[in-house]
């Protein structure tokens, strides 16, 4: 069975919908060119995705002893996390609700032989 690494962010303030899509382009690419994506990547959602590939590079060299040059990321996992719930005014005196959605990212590297 190949080791694995993983990492994981919780609440990470960006919504789920927002981060998908950065996560899709960088699912299933080595580990130098997910990085490439992400650090040139023009979404706010790259960031906190940059910040757990790096975690989970970590993860793998430190913990595991894996080698970077066989890295490759094998699942990229982008859940809902926490809504806060605010209240905006509207006439009339009503108030509609805004939900503030975020994230929880987790992302597994595989070492391939």
């Amino acid at each position: 069975m190949a080791r694995q690494a993983k990492a994981v962010l919780k609440n990470a303030k960006v919504s789920p919908k927002k981060a998908r899509p950065v996560a899709d382009a960088i699912r299933g690419k080595g580990v130098d060119e997910a990085l490439k994506v992400v650090r040139f990547s023009k979404k706010k959602a790259a960031e906190f995705l940059q910040q757990t590939l790096e975690s989970a590079i970590a993860n793998a060299q430190h913990n595991h002893d894996m080698d970077l040059d066989n890295l490759k990321v094998e699942e990229v996992l982008v859940d809902q996390g926490q809504k806060l719930k605010r209240l905006k005014p509207r006439a009339l005196g009503r108030a509609d609700v805004v939900q503030k959605r975020s994230s929880h990212i987790k992302i597994t590297l595989v070492e391939e032989e």
